[in-house]
């Protein structure tokens, strides 16, 4: 164990059990069903922990293909040749233990996942901040941060407002929401007093990783994914991700773990109407005249949008909801000609108007290697985690190719051979005062729970861990109604370095 990991388990940063799991039979009783709408990633992890357990589960998909915002789908390009392109680039951070526990029944060495090196955040006029090869494990990490970073020096630590810095370092997940969920990031960022350079290299780009910007995230969602990413976890910000695209390397493989299992996997089914009658819920899918699909539990496992129009004719308590974030882009470009060999896989950019990110797919997955190795070209992702609305697809490509090109001079000069392009609003908003109001798992009507990565949990946890973490709790509710063994959950310290462990 390194001194960095050595330190972090001395002062309690360590893997811990939110749930220990346990506590039945191996199996439910013959006859238990449940119905999953949604199969990205929330749903299906419900409905793996329960197929295993002899639920008689049935999950229900409105696209073609599993994976909600993890979904792969193949375009073929002007060239004839067919690639796979996806919903946007996920690095699956190693403190995702839940969402790692799912993917290992389909691998159980994890060996599809590759290591992202480094993890620059560039900027047109800063040297860039690298995140990547920080110590694992706090407190060394942010001692070495302070200590290397070169966009925050000894004399800008002496201007900060140290008690407006206590609470990134004091997380709690009940009272840091009653003291800065009313409170948006950006007042937050002010009262720092980081100079500004500080604050556009080491927080604008994370809270924009959130798919909010830092004026409409609250105070509280910052506080605790700063804790969740870097000053509670004790594996580090490197991170990993798939060789394949996430059709080959994940979704199909699940789909034939969860029939293996006696799921049912059904794609295509749009659900419209969720109801309950007396013999449990009942859901109708579009274009259906049937009597649709009937279970004792419903899992409902949806993008924010879709939810409040499931929940309106539900008896659920009124005044929970989720709210959508803004609108988000993603341009996938086919170059003819490669970015300069040392440009990393994966970088955060900092204050460019558009661009928030850029992954070179090429140097990372196996369908856009082949490709760029055949044409001698490159396969380049965009993304924008907050962008105007409004604005068409191509444009906001055009604006984030151009951003670019300003901090990799080499890419003004290679002609575009193919672009896709397209813009979503399919995230959730952490919007101030959003907290209270947040439905959580049990979703406050007999035999119902939600699930994804908008949903309420005290275990800390974001993006693609919230998303899987809430499938198994929605799961573990069910089992434990059932007297069946719950699946263990597991979770990085639920408080920060200084707060007091109670939950008042």
């Amino acid at each position: 164990m390194d001194a960095s990991r050595w330190l972090a388990r001395l002062v309690g940063v360590r893997p811990e059990l939110a749930d220990p799991g346990g506590g039945g039979t191996a199996r439910v009783a013959a006859g238990v069903d449940a119905l999953v709408v949604g199969g990205g990633v929330a749903g299906v992890s419900a409905a793996v922990v329960l197929a295993e357990r002899g639920v008689r589960v049935t999950v229900l998909e409105g696209e073609p293909t599993l994976g909600g915002r993890l979904r792969s789908w193949p375009e073929t390009l002007a060239d004839g040749t067919v690639q796979a392109v996806d919903h946007g680039f996920h690095a699956f951070f190693r403190q995702y233990y839940n969402w790692r526990s799912i993917l290992r029944r389909i691998d159980p060495a994890l060996g599809f996942l590759r290591p992202v090196p480094g993890y620059p955040v560039l900027h047109r006029g800063w040297p860039a901040e690298e995140f990547g090869r920080l110590p694992a494990a706090p407190p060394m990490n942010l001692l070495a941060l302070l200590a290397r970073s070169p966009s925050l020096r000894l004399r800008d630590l002496r201007r900060m407002d140290a008690a407006a810095a206590r609470p990134l370092l004091a997380y709690h997940p009940v009272r840091s929401y009653a003291e800065f969920d009313a409170v948006a990031a950006e007042g937050l960022l002010d009262a720092l007093r980081l100079p500004d350079r500080a604050r556009a290299m080491l927080f604008e780009v994370f809270a924009h990783s959130f798919f909010n910007h830092e004026a409409e995230l609250s105070a509280a969602e910052l506080v605790a994914n700063f804790h969740f990413y870097f000053l509670g976890n004790p594996e580090g910000l490197a991170f990993d991700a798939p060789d394949r695209d996430y059709e080959t390397a994940i979704w199909r493989p699940l789909a034939g773990y969860l029939d293996r299992c006696g799921a049912r996997v059904l794609t295509g089914r749009p659900v419209v109407e969720v109801g309950r009658d007396a013999a449990g819920w009942r859901v109708h899918v579009d274009d259906d005249a049937g009597p649709g699909y009937a279970a004792r539990y419903l899992v409902l496992a949806v993008d924010p949008p879709a939810l409040p129009g499931l929940l309106a004719d539900l008896p659920v308590p009124a005044g929970r909801t989720l709210g959508v974030g803004p609108p988000y882009a993603v341009a996938r470009y086919w170059l003819a000609g490669d970015v300069r060999p040392d440009r990393p896989v994966f970088s955060g950019v900092s204050r460019q108007p558009t661009l928030d990110s850029v992954t070179l797919y090429h140097r990372l997955e196996t369908g856009a290697r082949r490709w760029a190795e055949r044409t001698g070209g490159s396969v380049l992702e965009l993304h924008a985690y907050a962008c105007p609305d409004g604005v068409p697809a191509t444009e906001l490509a055009e604006r984030m190719r151009l951003e670019l090109s300003r901090l990799w001079p080499e890419l003004a000069d290679l002609p575009v051979r193919d672009l896709r392009a397209r813009v979503e609003r399919q995230a959730p908003s952490f919007r101030p005062g959003e907290h209270a109001g947040r439905p959580g798992v049990v979703g406050g009507a007999e035999g119902l729970y939600l699930a994804g990565d908008g949903i309420a949990s005290d275990v800390p946890s974001a993006l693609l861990e919230r998303a899987a973490t809430t499938g198994i709790l929605a799961a573990n509710h069910i089992l434990r109604r059932e007297g069946a063994a719950a699946e263990p959950v597991r979770s990085i310290r639920p408080y920060g370095l200084l707060a007091r462990a109670d939950r008042r």
